[in-house]
């Protein structure tokens, strides 16, 4: 079901709470009568099930279509094509692919909906969370905390994939949802460093938490992280050097926030080693929903997973999957030399042929090679019950060490301070593979960050913040698709204004 901003607003302003407005609001429903959400978030537990409601747009993997948001940003690339079983079998992700969006047609509406449903329910624990009497003041802080750097992901996603969006902090009454207007993303982007600021102030934010109980919950570290990436973006280079630096430690080592690189490249993407050392921010993805064609809307597992394995697949290791986001050439002949290529590529066709029996349907765009760091393996295929196909339990790591690592050695050497840091940096992230050094230039850390990040979403925005999308990405239209489309449903009957090209 597509959530925009006008639907959330209606949806809650004019119906019982939770009945009305989807299965996934909660986790977890509240038990007895449902009330208005006037008259909820009245107690410690409701507003536990807020919070948890505010992280669960993170891990959306279906809308009004599959809208996985890594498979997206994947398929936008030069690393994957779309795929499929024909060129039209994914169509909002195709015309991504090939940059033909319009405003009617494209992965826009669920993207946005994704985020602005997580900002909805972060401000609505934000606004209430100060009347609850039996929270401790410490709880609260860490709640407001935890709500900040949500709000402010979840801007930094819309100002990066729309640029003009509206800046909601608060609840907004019903009657003010179709008088909306876009801020300027500069607002957006100051908002985003206050929020982040002030839950990194914040003292009960914690530094770590224990990853068998709370993993995937907003830390210091995660705070710090997300405000330096959002920092380089703005090309504050000082200031995204030093957050980022906080983070990062002495390169090599452990950091104040137990950060460490993993020794093994391969072991970062393992379901069986979730919130590992390298992991500074991750979205959570489990089996234990046992969920089945019946939770569309509200997949608790990782559903592009199955969505990237090769079509029609008989062989060894893998799972038949539905063949989008194939590898392209461009990505195989930068990276087929490079330690990481096996972990980060499958080589399917190379697979089936030295197979007895072995074979694969030839989708859409196939080259042969499949993204491996996500790739549906039978090891890790749900036995709990339900279908198999929709309960991957692989997280999805949106920011990690050897990324943050990179993003401060390009920082340092935008502003051409601590060359040897940033060589430190970029050697170390190099080491772990057993590469030798490579002097550090902005065209090393570009080339470096495709190599070790290659299919984890970040090659997109890599593109538009360096200005080279309209170099590497055919059909690519400098001054347009470098954001998506307003979605049509938002700009029906509103005061927002398309965006330029649209």
């Amino acid at each position: 079901m597509k959530k925009s901003i006008k639907y959330i607003a209606l949806c809650f302003a004019a119906l019982p709470l939770l009945n009305s407005c989807k299965k996934d609001f909660l986790d977890v429903n509240p038990t007895g009568e449902t009330s208005l959400e006037s008259n909820y978030y009245k107690n410690a537990a409701e507003i536990f099930k807020g919070v948890v409601a505010a992280y669960d747009p993170l891990g959306s993997e279906t809308g009004g279509t599959y809208s996985s948001k890594l498979g997206l940003l994947n398929t936008a690339s030069d690393d994957c094509g779309v795929g499929g079983g024909s060129a039209t079998d994914q169509a909002s992700w195709a015309v991504w692919d090939n940059f033909t969006i319009s405003v009617g047609q494209g992965p826009q509406g669920d993207l946005w909906g994704r985020n602005y449903t997580g900002i909805y329910r972060a401000n609505l624990i934000l606004n209430k969370v100060d009347g609850v009497t039996d929270l401790s003041s410490a709880m609260k802080g860490r709640y407001i905390a935890e709500m900040k750097v949500l709000r402010a992901y979840y801007y930094f996603d819309l100002v990066r994939l729309f640029k003009n969006v509206p800046l909601i902090t608060a609840p907004i009454p019903t009657a003010d949802i179709f008088n909306l207007a876009q801020a300027k993303p500069e607002a957006i982007y100051a908002q985003i460093e206050k929020d982040l600021q002030e839950a990194i102030a914040e003292a009960n934010l914690p530094a770590t938490v224990p990853a068998s109980t709370e993993g995937g919950r907003m830390t210091k570290g995660t705070a710090k992280a997300l405000l330096g990436k959002v920092f380089l973006y703005e090309k504050k280079w000082a200031e995204a050097a030093g957050q980022l630096a906080d983070v990062n430690g002495t390169p090599g080592g452990t950091s104040a926030y137990g950060y460490k690189l993993l020794s093994n490249f391969g072991d970062i993407f393992k379901p069986t080693n979730k919130f590992n050392s390298e992991s500074i921010f991750e979205i959570v993805h489990t089996a234990q929903a046992r969920q089945d064609w019946g939770g569309w809307g509200a997949f608790e597992g990782n559903v592009m997973v199955q969505m990237v394995g090769p079509r029609n697949y008989g062989g060894p290791t893998y799972v038949t999957g539905w063949g989008f986001c194939p590898i392209t050439m461009d990505l195989v002949n930068v990276i087929k030399n490079d330690p990481r290529y096996p972990y980060t590529i499958a080589n399917v066709d190379s697979i089936v042929a030295a197979t007895a029996g072995g074979a694969y349907e030839k989708g859409y765009q196939n080259t042969g090679y499949f993204i491996e760091k996500y790739a549906p393996k039978l090891q890790y295929r749900s036995s709990l019950g339900g279908l198999g196909d929709l309960n991957y339990p692989y997280d999805y790591i949106e920011i990690r060490l050897a990324d943050t690592y990179l993003m401060e050695a390009e920082a340092l050497t935008q502003s051409n301070a601590n060359a040897g840091r940033a060589k430190q940096l970029m050697d170390a992230v190099r080491a772990r593979v057993g590469l030798p050094g490579v002097p550090v230039t902005l065209q090393s850390i570009y080339n470096e960050r495709r190599l070790e990040l290659a299919t984890e979403g970040h090659r997109f925005f890599d593109l538009i913040r360096t200005n080279t999308a309209a170099a590497a990405l055919t059909g690519f239209t400098a001054g347009k698709n470098e954001v998506l489309p307003i979605p049509l449903s938002e700009i029906n009957n509103t005061k927002l204004v398309q965006n330029a090209g649209y």
